[in-house]
């Protein structure tokens, strides 16, 4: 593993933010200037490959990268934004039901956050 793939796991392993690749290039610079976009683009795709890191993605947003530890993500629907939710490890069941052996599994459950329900009403109040 290359230095900059460390550093851009131990960067994703730490953060519970979900991270652009953008973001990683911008925290990686930190510890390595001289470093360009495609080093990480080049990273990030090495680590998802070798099963190394999560890649969360989304429709019309950029991908996101996170830890394996397993997890399941609360996605909003209108602006992205990802929160981790633990609903237990629900391979067996799965398994269970669909009488074949389950690798892994990546639940992502879409709803609208407060954030955005508060920011539709004020656009209904502004509207009428």
């Amino acid at each position: 593993m290359t230095k900059y793939a460390k550093k851009i796991r131990e960067i994703i392993e730490a953060s519970r933010d979900h991270k652009t690749a953008e973001q990683i290039f911008e925290a990686l610079k930190k510890t390595y200037p001289t470093v360009v976009r495609a080093t990480v683009y080049n990273n990030l795709n090495k680590l998802w490959d070798a099963g190394m890191i999560r890649k969360i993605s989304s429709e019309g947003l950029p991908d996101r990268y996170d830890r394996l530890e397993r997890h399941d993500h609360l996605m909003c629907r209108k602006c992205g934004r990802l929160i981790d939710v633990d609903l237990g490890d629900l391979t067996q069941q799965l398994q269970q039901r669909l009488r074949v052996p389950i690798l892994s599994y990546d639940l992502k459950l879409m709803y609208i956050c407060e954030a955005c329900r508060k920011k539709e009403q004020e656009e209904g109040r502004e509207e009428s």
